[in-house]
């Protein structure tokens, strides 16, 4: 089995650290930098920083605040929010980021993904997917529908049918975020997880509803993801990534513990 894993994500607005639960009740965890370095000392194997409010507000990524937190960081930086073209990408790379996350822009612009990975490799793109279960649908898992904007609008799209294609044309890893669960603490969607996991040959990071380690236990395993993705739990002292890591290693999920 491959090694797991586990990312702190900084879900920032205003320049600030915030977090809610399925998208709403924003309240402030800190300071981008300060938080990017205390998890990746904390044993964190990556770091993503959405800028939460990029999309919506029709601006650009603050790339001062990527520079802060890269400058701060020695493992892998994940960046997303307002990327909307290669030139966007690049200012990105350039302010420190190893990846870019893509959304709003890639399912508007599929070929997006396509110019990104080609200019910086396939590896260096990740695109996101906030996903919320079709409750209505015969089958809320495999109907489970893709929002763009920070949640707001339905992109008429299903959850399996767009990681497909994201694959196809370029993707190197799928961000699969859980509106339902997402800030619930409650675990993570691990049959959405699967689902999407079993669809597409890239690697698929869970996110959305960490609270435990068994949550992570339990979308390592039932979930096939991976990797997994948690925010509060290690924002607000809940666990720290080095600490939640030990516990999974205990329970013989392969993942690495740093000296």
């Amino acid at each position: 089995m491959l090694t797991r894993r586990v990312i702190a994500c900084l879900d920032v607005r205003n320049g600030r650290v915030v977090k809610g639960v399925q998208f709403v009740n924003l309240i402030d965890a800190g300071d981008p930098a300060e938080l990017a370095h205390r998890h990746a000392e904390d044993g964190a194997d990556e770091i993503v920083l959405l800028d939460i409010t990029a999309t919506h507000e029709g601006r650009a990524t603050l790339l001062e605040t990527v520079r802060r937190a890269a400058q701060q960081l020695f493992i892998p930086f994940t960046v997303g929010g307002g990327i909307r073209t290669l030139e966007d990408a690049a200012a990105v790379f350039d302010a420190g980021a190893d990846k870019v996350s893509l959304n709003s822009a890639a399912l508007q612009n599929p070929e997006l993904i396509t110019m990104i990975g080609a200019e910086y490799g396939a590896q260096a793109v990740v695109v996101a997917i906030d996903a919320r279960r079709n409750v209505g649908a015969a089958d809320p898992v495999r109907d489970a529908r893709v929002f763009t904007h920070g949640g707001r609008r339905d992109a008429g799209r299903t959850v399996i049918e767009w990681a497909r294609d994201a694959e196809q044309h370029g993707a190197g890893e799928i961000l699969l975020t859980s509106m339902d669960a997402d800030g619930t603490r409650a675990g993570f969607d691990c049959e959405l997880t699967a689902a999407v996991s079993r669809a597409v040959q890239i690697p698929v990071i869970a996110s959305g509803g960490a609270g435990s380690v068994q949550h992570f236990a339990e979308v390592f395993t039932a979930g096939c993801a991976d990797a997994a993705l948690a925010a509060s739990i290690f924002h607000f002292g809940v666990s720290s990534a080095r600490v939640l890591k030990e516990q999974l290693a205990a329970q013989k999920i392969p993942v690495r513990i740093p000296c």
